[in-house]
Protein backbone atom coordinates (compact mmCIF):
# COMPACT_ATOMS: atom_id res chain seq x y z
CA UNK A 1 0.00 0.00 0.00
CA UNK A 2 1.41 3.26 -0.76
CA UNK A 3 2.31 5.51 2.39
CA UNK A 4 0.28 8.92 2.40
CA UNK A 5 2.71 12.00 1.39
CA UNK A 6 3.36 14.15 4.15
CA UNK A 7 4.09 17.63 3.72
CA UNK A 8 6.15 17.91 6.96
CA UNK A 9 8.79 15.43 5.30
CA UNK A 10 11.28 16.83 3.27
CA UNK A 11 10.63 14.62 0.25
CA UNK A 12 12.50 14.46 -3.16
CA UNK A 13 11.50 17.64 -5.25
CA UNK A 14 10.74 17.31 -9.16
CA UNK A 15 10.06 19.84 -11.02
CA UNK A 16 8.46 19.25 -14.15
CA UNK A 17 8.16 22.18 -17.01
CA UNK A 18 5.33 21.68 -19.27
CA UNK A 19 1.63 20.46 -18.99
CA UNK A 20 1.35 18.35 -22.80
CA UNK A 21 0.50 15.28 -22.53
CA UNK A 22 4.18 13.90 -20.90
CA UNK A 23 3.59 16.04 -18.05
CA UNK A 24 0.25 15.25 -17.15
CA UNK A 25 0.84 11.83 -17.26
CA UNK A 26 4.12 11.59 -15.48
CA UNK A 27 2.03 13.93 -12.29
CA UNK A 28 -0.58 11.43 -12.40
CA UNK A 29 1.43 8.45 -11.63
CA UNK A 30 3.38 10.16 -9.42
CA UNK A 31 0.25 10.40 -6.98
CA UNK A 32 0.39 9.61 -3.76
CA UNK A 33 4.26 8.86 -4.00
CA UNK A 34 6.67 10.21 -1.08
CA UNK A 35 7.60 13.11 -3.49
CA UNK A 36 6.92 17.06 -4.04
CA UNK A 37 5.47 17.62 -7.97
CA UNK A 38 5.81 21.52 -9.12
CA UNK A 39 4.41 21.88 -12.52
CA UNK A 40 5.35 24.96 -14.36
CA UNK A 41 3.68 26.25 -17.35
CA UNK A 42 2.95 29.81 -19.24
CA UNK A 43 -0.63 28.66 -19.77
CA UNK A 44 -2.78 27.39 -16.76
CA UNK A 45 -4.94 24.65 -18.94
CA UNK A 46 -3.64 21.84 -21.28
CA UNK A 47 -4.29 21.79 -24.62
CA UNK A 48 -5.16 18.91 -26.81
CA UNK A 49 -3.37 20.06 -29.81
CA UNK A 50 -4.31 17.17 -32.33
CA UNK A 51 -8.22 19.36 -32.31
CA UNK A 52 -6.40 23.08 -32.82
CA UNK A 53 -7.25 23.06 -36.65
CA UNK A 54 -10.84 22.70 -35.68
CA UNK A 55 -10.74 26.01 -33.40
CA UNK A 56 -9.29 27.48 -36.33
CA UNK A 57 -11.75 26.55 -38.89
CA UNK A 58 -14.93 27.43 -36.65
CA UNK A 59 -15.94 23.70 -35.86
CA UNK A 60 -14.92 23.58 -32.16
CA UNK A 61 -14.72 26.67 -29.13
CA UNK A 62 -10.91 27.16 -27.90
CA UNK A 63 -12.30 25.97 -24.28
CA UNK A 64 -13.70 22.38 -26.18
CA UNK A 65 -9.97 21.46 -26.28
CA UNK A 66 -8.72 23.28 -23.40
CA UNK A 67 -8.84 22.40 -19.83
CA UNK A 68 -7.13 24.07 -16.64
CA UNK A 69 -4.09 22.09 -14.98
CA UNK A 70 -5.29 22.66 -11.62
CA UNK A 71 -8.44 20.79 -12.47
CA UNK A 72 -6.85 18.03 -13.47
CA UNK A 73 -4.48 17.22 -9.84
CA UNK A 74 -7.10 19.27 -7.45
CA UNK A 75 -7.21 16.28 -5.53
CA UNK A 76 -3.15 15.29 -5.31
CA UNK A 77 -1.90 16.35 -2.24
CA UNK A 78 2.12 16.26 -3.49
CA UNK A 79 1.01 18.30 -6.52
CA UNK A 80 1.49 22.22 -7.06
CA UNK A 81 1.36 24.11 -10.36
CA UNK A 82 2.46 27.67 -11.17
CA UNK A 83 1.99 29.76 -14.44
CA UNK A 84 5.58 31.02 -15.31
CA UNK A 85 8.42 31.11 -17.95
CA UNK A 86 11.45 29.03 -17.47
CA UNK A 87 14.27 31.76 -19.02
CA UNK A 88 17.36 29.41 -17.86
CA UNK A 89 18.45 26.12 -16.45
CA UNK A 90 21.22 26.21 -14.06
CA UNK A 91 22.36 22.89 -14.31
CA UNK A 92 25.37 23.68 -11.25
CA UNK A 93 22.87 25.25 -8.75
CA UNK A 94 19.97 22.75 -9.92
CA UNK A 95 17.86 25.77 -10.23
CA UNK A 96 15.31 27.43 -12.48
CA UNK A 97 15.53 30.70 -13.50
CA UNK A 98 11.75 31.92 -13.88
CA UNK A 99 9.16 35.26 -14.64
CA UNK A 100 8.26 34.74 -10.93
CA UNK A 101 11.87 34.17 -8.92
CA UNK A 102 14.52 31.20 -8.78
CA UNK A 103 13.03 27.62 -8.35
CA UNK A 104 15.33 24.70 -6.87
CA UNK A 105 15.01 21.20 -8.12
CA UNK A 106 16.50 17.71 -6.83
CA UNK A 107 14.88 16.33 -10.62
CA UNK A 108 14.10 18.29 -13.68
CA UNK A 109 11.67 16.88 -16.35
CA UNK A 110 11.44 19.01 -19.49
CA UNK A 111 8.01 17.96 -21.50
CA UNK A 112 8.07 21.45 -22.74
CA UNK A 113 6.67 19.85 -26.29
CA UNK A 114 7.91 21.58 -29.64
CA UNK A 115 7.33 24.85 -31.56
CA UNK A 116 6.81 25.81 -35.05
CA UNK A 117 9.65 25.69 -37.26
CA UNK A 118 10.47 27.72 -40.44
CA UNK A 119 13.78 26.60 -40.96
CA UNK A 120 15.16 30.46 -40.97
CA UNK A 121 13.27 32.18 -43.17
CA UNK A 122 12.64 35.11 -41.17
CA UNK A 123 10.29 36.57 -43.73
CA UNK A 124 7.95 33.46 -43.94
CA UNK A 125 8.40 33.49 -40.29
CA UNK A 126 6.94 37.03 -40.29
CA UNK A 127 4.13 36.95 -42.44
CA UNK A 128 2.41 32.98 -42.66
CA UNK A 129 0.47 32.06 -39.92
CA UNK A 130 1.47 29.07 -37.25
CA UNK A 131 -0.85 26.94 -35.16
CA UNK A 132 0.67 25.27 -32.63
CA UNK A 133 -1.10 26.79 -29.84
CA UNK A 134 -4.76 27.97 -29.29
CA UNK A 135 -3.92 31.61 -29.03
CA UNK A 136 -2.09 30.88 -32.40
CA UNK A 137 -5.61 29.20 -33.61
CA UNK A 138 -7.82 31.82 -32.84
CA UNK A 139 -5.39 34.65 -34.51
CA UNK A 140 -5.77 32.16 -37.53
CA UNK A 141 -9.73 31.85 -37.38
CA UNK A 142 -9.96 35.41 -37.24
CA UNK A 143 -7.68 35.76 -40.25
CA UNK A 144 -10.07 33.39 -42.53
CA UNK A 145 -12.87 35.49 -41.43
CA UNK A 146 -11.34 38.62 -41.62
CA UNK A 147 -10.27 37.80 -44.97
CA UNK A 148 -13.40 36.99 -46.06
CA UNK A 149 -15.48 39.53 -45.07
CA UNK A 150 -12.78 41.79 -47.03
CA UNK A 151 -13.16 40.02 -50.15
CA UNK A 152 -16.66 40.94 -50.04
CA UNK A 153 -15.82 44.61 -50.74
CA UNK A 154 -12.95 44.82 -52.73
CA UNK A 155 -12.57 45.71 -56.37
CA UNK A 156 -9.23 44.57 -57.60
CA UNK A 157 -9.37 41.44 -59.58
CA UNK A 158 -5.79 40.63 -57.98
CA UNK A 159 -6.14 41.83 -54.24
CA UNK A 160 -9.30 40.05 -54.33
CA UNK A 161 -7.94 36.41 -54.87
CA UNK A 162 -5.37 37.41 -52.93
CA UNK A 163 -7.69 37.30 -50.06
CA UNK A 164 -9.89 34.09 -51.06
CA UNK A 165 -6.49 31.86 -51.90
CA UNK A 166 -5.54 29.69 -48.79
CA UNK A 167 -1.94 28.12 -48.92
CA UNK A 168 -1.29 25.32 -46.29
CA UNK A 169 2.32 24.10 -46.07
CA UNK A 170 3.30 20.93 -44.98
CA UNK A 171 1.55 17.83 -46.04
CA UNK A 172 1.90 16.16 -42.20
CA UNK A 173 -0.96 14.76 -40.30
CA UNK A 174 -1.83 18.62 -39.32
CA UNK A 175 -1.50 20.15 -42.85
CA UNK A 176 -3.31 17.44 -44.40
CA UNK A 177 -6.23 18.20 -41.44
CA UNK A 178 -6.51 21.63 -42.28
CA UNK A 179 -6.23 21.90 -46.17
CA UNK A 180 -9.71 19.18 -45.40
CA UNK A 181 -11.22 21.58 -42.87
CA UNK A 182 -10.72 24.85 -45.00
CA UNK A 183 -12.14 22.82 -48.07
CA UNK A 184 -15.12 21.95 -46.22
CA UNK A 185 -15.93 24.91 -45.43
CA UNK A 186 -15.65 26.52 -49.03
CA UNK A 187 -17.61 23.76 -49.83
CA UNK A 188 -20.58 23.73 -46.86
CA UNK A 189 -20.43 26.88 -45.24
CA UNK A 190 -19.40 29.67 -47.10
CA UNK A 191 -22.22 28.97 -50.26
CA UNK A 192 -24.52 29.94 -46.99
CA UNK A 193 -22.77 32.57 -45.85
CA UNK A 194 -21.32 34.52 -48.62
CA UNK A 195 -23.57 34.37 -51.27
CA UNK A 196 -22.11 37.32 -52.71
CA UNK A 197 -19.08 35.25 -52.96
CA UNK A 198 -18.20 33.09 -56.17
CA UNK A 199 -17.35 29.78 -54.43
CA UNK A 200 -15.05 29.16 -57.31
CA UNK A 201 -13.19 32.10 -56.75
CA UNK A 202 -12.08 30.56 -53.11
CA UNK A 203 -9.16 27.92 -53.89
CA UNK A 204 -7.14 25.86 -51.13
CA UNK A 205 -3.73 24.83 -51.85
CA UNK A 206 -1.27 21.97 -49.99
CA UNK A 207 1.82 22.43 -50.23
CA UNK A 208 4.57 18.86 -49.45
CA UNK A 209 8.34 19.28 -50.03
CA UNK A 210 8.34 15.17 -50.14
CA UNK A 211 6.97 13.16 -52.66
CA UNK A 212 4.04 12.05 -51.42
CA UNK A 213 1.43 14.16 -48.44
CA UNK A 214 1.47 11.76 -44.87
CA UNK A 215 4.66 10.55 -45.95
CA UNK A 216 5.09 8.50 -42.65
CA UNK A 217 2.01 6.75 -42.86
CA UNK A 218 1.69 3.76 -45.06
CA UNK A 219 1.61 4.14 -49.61
CA UNK A 220 -1.86 3.32 -49.20
CA UNK A 221 -2.95 6.22 -46.71
CA UNK A 222 -0.57 8.25 -48.79
CA UNK A 223 -2.17 7.79 -51.50
CA UNK A 224 -5.74 7.68 -50.32
CA UNK A 225 -5.55 11.25 -48.55
CA UNK A 226 -4.30 12.37 -51.64
CA UNK A 227 -7.21 11.19 -53.71
CA UNK A 228 -9.80 12.49 -50.67
CA UNK A 229 -8.10 15.92 -51.07
CA UNK A 230 -8.59 16.12 -54.38
CA UNK A 231 -11.95 15.54 -54.42
CA UNK A 232 -12.72 18.12 -51.81
CA UNK A 233 -11.20 20.19 -54.40
CA UNK A 234 -7.83 20.48 -52.93
CA UNK A 235 -4.63 21.34 -55.41
CA UNK A 236 -2.00 19.39 -53.71
CA UNK A 237 1.41 20.24 -54.65
CA UNK A 238 4.59 17.47 -53.47
CA UNK A 239 7.66 17.56 -54.13
CA UNK A 240 7.40 21.36 -53.85
CA UNK A 241 9.19 23.80 -51.80
CA UNK A 242 8.37 27.49 -50.97
CA UNK A 243 11.30 29.61 -51.73
CA UNK A 244 9.51 32.76 -50.72
CA UNK A 245 6.20 34.86 -48.72
CA UNK A 246 6.47 38.41 -48.49
CA UNK A 247 2.85 38.48 -47.47
CA UNK A 248 0.77 38.61 -51.16
CA UNK A 249 2.53 36.10 -53.32
CA UNK A 250 4.46 32.61 -52.17
CA UNK A 251 6.58 31.15 -54.39
CA UNK A 252 7.53 27.91 -54.81
CA UNK A 253 10.86 26.14 -55.96
CA UNK A 254 9.48 25.08 -59.74
CA UNK A 255 8.96 28.96 -60.71
CA UNK A 256 5.52 29.20 -59.97
CA UNK A 257 3.50 31.95 -57.81
CA UNK A 258 0.61 31.57 -55.97
CA UNK A 259 -1.43 35.32 -54.96
CA UNK A 260 -2.48 34.81 -51.39
CA UNK A 261 -2.50 36.09 -48.04
CA UNK A 262 -3.37 33.15 -46.67
CA UNK A 263 -0.22 31.46 -45.38
CA UNK A 264 -0.48 28.73 -43.24
CA UNK A 265 2.57 27.31 -42.17
CA UNK A 266 2.61 23.81 -40.68
CA UNK A 267 5.79 22.29 -42.73
CA UNK A 268 7.60 21.38 -39.79
CA UNK A 269 8.52 21.51 -36.32
CA UNK A 270 11.32 22.31 -33.63
CA UNK A 271 11.64 21.33 -29.73
CA UNK A 272 10.67 24.32 -27.15
CA UNK A 273 13.99 24.70 -25.23
CA UNK A 274 14.89 26.16 -22.27
CA UNK A 275 17.98 28.34 -22.43
CA UNK A 276 20.67 26.60 -20.20
CA UNK A 277 21.38 23.36 -22.03
CA UNK A 278 24.95 23.00 -23.57
CA UNK A 279 25.38 22.57 -27.60
CA UNK A 280 26.36 18.70 -26.58
CA UNK A 281 22.95 18.24 -25.35
CA UNK A 282 20.76 19.13 -28.15
CA UNK A 283 20.59 17.50 -31.55
CA UNK A 284 18.83 17.96 -34.98
CA UNK A 285 15.34 19.71 -34.64
CA UNK A 286 16.61 21.14 -31.82
CA UNK A 287 15.75 18.28 -29.12
CA UNK A 288 17.46 17.21 -26.36
CA UNK A 289 19.66 14.22 -26.54
CA UNK A 290 18.32 11.26 -24.09
CA UNK A 291 19.76 8.09 -23.30
CA UNK A 292 17.10 4.95 -22.99
CA UNK A 293 16.05 6.16 -19.09
CA UNK A 294 14.89 9.50 -21.03
CA UNK A 295 17.81 10.98 -18.91
CA UNK A 296 19.60 14.34 -20.40
CA UNK A 297 23.17 13.93 -21.62
CA UNK A 298 25.96 14.47 -19.12
CA UNK A 299 23.08 14.47 -16.33
CA UNK A 300 22.16 12.91 -13.67
CA UNK A 301 18.76 14.26 -12.67
CA UNK A 302 17.85 16.34 -15.47
CA UNK A 303 14.91 14.16 -17.93
CA UNK A 304 13.79 15.15 -20.91
CA UNK A 305 9.85 13.13 -22.03
CA UNK A 306 8.13 13.90 -25.39
CA UNK A 307 8.21 16.07 -28.78
CA UNK A 308 11.29 17.78 -27.40
CA UNK A 309 13.37 14.53 -26.46
CA UNK A 310 15.56 12.77 -28.72
CA UNK A 311 15.84 9.11 -27.91
CA UNK A 312 18.14 8.15 -31.10
CA UNK A 313 18.16 3.90 -30.70
CA UNK A 314 18.83 1.47 -33.69
CA UNK A 315 15.25 1.07 -34.07
CA UNK A 316 14.59 4.66 -34.49
CA UNK A 317 17.63 6.40 -36.21
CA UNK A 318 15.65 9.67 -36.24
CA UNK A 319 14.29 9.70 -32.70
CA UNK A 320 10.51 8.46 -31.28
CA UNK A 321 7.41 10.06 -33.18
CA UNK A 322 5.95 13.53 -32.10
CA UNK A 323 2.52 12.32 -31.35
CA UNK A 324 0.80 12.19 -28.03
CA UNK A 325 1.33 8.30 -27.29
CA UNK A 326 5.12 8.59 -26.91
CA UNK A 327 4.84 11.32 -24.90
CA UNK A 328 2.35 9.51 -22.70
CA UNK A 329 4.42 6.27 -22.58
CA UNK A 330 7.33 8.42 -21.44
CA UNK A 331 5.78 9.78 -18.58
CA UNK A 332 4.49 6.70 -17.61
CA UNK A 333 7.68 5.27 -17.66
CA UNK A 334 9.85 7.95 -16.45
CA UNK A 335 7.70 8.23 -13.18
CA UNK A 336 8.65 4.45 -12.02
CA UNK A 337 12.32 5.27 -12.94
CA UNK A 338 12.13 8.08 -10.78
CA UNK A 339 10.77 6.41 -7.69
CA UNK A 340 13.87 3.58 -8.62
CA UNK A 341 16.14 5.79 -9.01
CA UNK A 342 15.25 8.19 -5.33
CA UNK A 343 15.02 4.25 -3.81
CA UNK A 344 18.52 3.50 -5.16
CA UNK A 345 17.31 0.80 -7.82
CA UNK A 346 18.44 0.60 -11.38
CA UNK A 347 16.11 2.19 -13.87
CA UNK A 348 14.17 0.29 -16.45
CA UNK A 349 14.55 0.99 -19.72
CA UNK A 350 12.28 2.59 -22.38
CA UNK A 351 10.59 0.91 -25.29
CA UNK A 352 7.65 2.22 -27.09
CA UNK A 353 4.66 0.78 -28.38
CA UNK A 354 3.65 1.85 -31.40
CA UNK A 355 -0.53 2.02 -31.22
CA UNK A 356 -0.68 3.01 -34.84
CA UNK A 357 -1.14 6.46 -36.66
CA UNK A 358 -4.38 8.49 -38.43
CA UNK A 359 -5.57 11.28 -40.20
CA UNK A 360 -8.53 12.75 -41.03
CA UNK A 361 -8.99 14.51 -43.79
CA UNK A 362 -13.18 15.76 -43.81
CA UNK A 363 -16.73 14.64 -43.59
CA UNK A 364 -16.64 10.61 -43.44
CA UNK A 365 -12.75 10.77 -44.87
CA UNK A 366 -10.03 9.62 -42.69
CA UNK A 367 -6.67 7.12 -43.20
CA UNK A 368 -5.55 4.86 -40.24
CA UNK A 369 -2.00 2.59 -40.21
CA UNK A 370 -2.58 0.35 -37.01
CA UNK A 371 0.38 -2.35 -37.56
CA UNK A 372 -0.32 -3.97 -40.71
CA UNK A 373 -4.06 -3.15 -40.67
CA UNK A 374 -4.85 -0.45 -43.68
CA UNK A 375 -8.23 0.69 -43.87
CA UNK A 376 -10.02 4.11 -45.01
CA UNK A 377 -12.97 6.15 -45.79
CA UNK A 378 -16.04 6.11 -43.47
CA UNK A 379 -15.06 3.18 -40.80
CA UNK A 380 -11.64 4.89 -40.20
CA UNK A 381 -13.25 8.17 -39.75
CA UNK A 382 -15.47 7.12 -36.81
CA UNK A 383 -12.51 5.38 -35.95
CA UNK A 384 -10.78 8.57 -35.83
CA UNK A 385 -13.41 10.33 -34.40
CA UNK A 386 -13.60 7.50 -31.01
CA UNK A 387 -9.75 7.98 -30.57
CA UNK A 388 -9.88 11.59 -30.36
CA UNK A 389 -13.00 11.82 -28.39
CA UNK A 390 -11.76 9.77 -25.77
CA UNK A 391 -8.01 11.21 -25.23
CA UNK A 392 -10.12 14.28 -24.39
CA UNK A 393 -9.38 15.72 -21.03
CA UNK A 394 -12.41 15.97 -19.07
CA UNK A 395 -16.06 14.82 -19.42
CA UNK A 396 -17.52 18.09 -20.34
CA UNK A 397 -14.74 18.71 -22.93
CA UNK A 398 -15.61 15.38 -24.45
CA UNK A 399 -19.88 15.87 -24.56
CA UNK A 400 -19.18 19.58 -25.71
CA UNK A 401 -16.94 18.07 -28.83
CA UNK A 402 -19.60 15.40 -29.45
CA UNK A 403 -22.73 17.62 -29.76
CA UNK A 404 -20.38 19.80 -31.79
CA UNK A 405 -19.60 16.91 -34.40
CA UNK A 406 -23.21 15.66 -34.33
CA UNK A 407 -24.44 18.49 -35.17
CA UNK A 408 -21.93 19.54 -37.74
CA UNK A 409 -22.37 16.20 -39.43
CA UNK A 410 -26.27 16.36 -39.73
CA UNK A 411 -26.33 20.24 -40.90
CA UNK A 412 -23.40 20.85 -42.65
CA UNK A 413 -22.84 23.77 -40.64
CA UNK A 414 -20.20 25.18 -37.93
CA UNK A 415 -21.10 26.92 -34.85
CA UNK A 416 -18.45 29.22 -33.85
CA UNK A 417 -17.59 31.36 -36.88
CA UNK A 418 -16.69 34.04 -34.67
CA UNK A 419 -14.04 37.16 -34.41
CA UNK A 420 -13.51 37.19 -31.41
CA UNK A 421 -10.79 39.31 -31.56
CA UNK A 422 -9.26 41.67 -34.66
CA UNK A 423 -6.34 40.05 -36.36
CA UNK A 424 -3.92 42.62 -38.08
CA UNK A 425 -2.37 40.44 -40.35
CA UNK A 426 -0.09 43.23 -41.16
CA UNK A 427 1.97 43.29 -38.36
CA UNK A 428 1.32 39.57 -37.85
CA UNK A 429 -0.25 40.39 -34.23
CA UNK A 430 -3.04 40.94 -32.43
CA UNK A 431 -4.47 44.18 -32.74
CA UNK A 432 -4.62 46.13 -29.66
CA UNK A 433 -6.64 49.09 -30.51
CA UNK A 434 -9.89 46.10 -31.39
CA UNK A 435 -12.54 45.69 -29.30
Amino acid sequence: MEKSVNKAVAFPKIVIIGGGFGGIELAKRLRDKEVEILMLDRHNYHTFQPLLYQVATGGLEADSIAFPLRKIFKNQKNFTFRVTEVEKIDQTAKTLHTTIGEISYDYLIIATGSETNYFGQKEIEHFSMPMKTIPEALNLRSMILQNLEEALIENDHLKKSSLLNFVVVGGGPTGVELSGALAELKNHILPKDYPELSIDAVKVYIIEGSPAVLGAMSEQASAKAKQFLQNLGVQVYTNMRVVIYDGMSIKLSDGQSINTKNVLWSAGVKGAVPEGLTSGQITRGNRIIVDEFNRVKNTNNIFAIGDVAAMITTDLPNGLPGVAPAAIQQGKKLASNLIRIINNEPPEAFRYFDKGSMATVGRNLAVVDIGKIRFQGIFAWFVWMFVHLMSLVGFRNKIVTFVNWVWSYFSYDRGTRLIIRRFNRQSMTEDPNAR
